[in-house]
C-alpha cells in the first residue's frame, strides 16, 4: 500500500490552487492542525460541535483565500489557519453575547409588561369590588365615596360639587359613609382587608 507523502506549505498551496486534486492538501490540513484548533475554541467558551464548525468554516476561507491569491506566504499555513479560525470564533462569540443580551432585554421588558398588566387588572378588580358594595349605599354616599377615592377630587371641589355647607360636614358624611362600608365587610377579614387596599388604589 502506498502511502501518501507529507506536503510542505508551497505544495499544500500548489495543490488547492490547482484545483484539479486538492483533497490530499486540505486532508492533511485537517489532521495536521485540527487538535490545535479544536484546543482554541474549548478554551475559549465552546463546545466540541462549535470547534467542528468554525473549524470547516476556516478550512473554506482558507481555501478561497489561497486560490483568490489573498494569501501572500507572509506566514506560515499554521499561523494564517489559527488566525482566521480565532478571528471567526470571536465574532462567533460577539454574536452569541449580542443574542443573549437581546434575549435578556426581552425577558426583562417582558416581565415588567406582565407586571403592569397583572396590576392593571388588580386594580379593575379591586374598582369593581368597591362599586358593587357602593351600590348599596344611599347615593349621597356613593356620590362621596367615588368622588374622593377613584375621581380623587379634594374636599373643598366636593363639598362646592355636592353642595355641602362646609369641609367639615362633608368630613363627617364620608366617615359615616366609610364606616357604613366597612360593616359590610366586618365579618370577613380577607374582605375588609380587600377594602382598604382598593382605596389606597394597591
Amino acid at each position: 500500500m502506498k502511502l501518501s507523502r507529507h506536503l510542505n506549505d508551497q505544495e499544500i498551496l500548489d495543490q488547492i490552487k490547482s484545483k484539479s486534486n486538492p483533497n490530499q492538501a486540505i486532508s492533511q490540513l485537517y489532521s495536521q492542525h485540527y487538535g490545535m484548533l479544536e484546543h482554541l475554541i474549548l478554551t475559549n467558551s465552546g463546545q466540541a460541535e462549535d470547534a467542528a464548525d468554525i473549524i470547516q468554516e476556516a478550512m473554506l476561507v482558507v481555501v478561497k483565500m489561497i486560490r483568490n491569491e489573498k494569501f501572500r506566504g507572509e506566514s506560515s499555513l499554521k499561523s494564517f489557519l489559527y488566525s482566521i479560525c480565532k478571528n471567526l470564533w470571536i465574532n462567533e462569540l460577539r454574536k452569541r453575547k449580542s443574542n443573549q443580551y437581546r434575549n435578556e432585554q426581552y425577558e426583562n421588558e417582558k416581565s415588567q409588561i406582565d407586571l403592569s398588566v397583572v396590576e392593571e387588572i388588580q386594580q379593575m378588580e379591586n374598582l369593581r369590588f368597591v362599586m358593587n358594595l357602593f351600590e348599596t349605599l344611599g347615593e349621597k354616599c356613593k356620590q362621596v365615596l367615588t368622588l374622593f377615592y377613584f375621581e380623587e377630587l379634594s374636599m373643598r371641589d366636593i363639598c362646592e360639587k355636592l353642595a355641602f355647607s362646609s369641609e367639615q360636614v362633608l368630613r363627617n358624611k364620608k366617615y359615616k359613609c366609610l364606616q357604613s362600608l366597612i360593616q359590610q365587610v366586618q365579618s370577613s377579614t380577607s374582605l375588609s382587608e380587600k377594602l382598604l387596599k382598593a382605596l389606597r388604589h394597591e
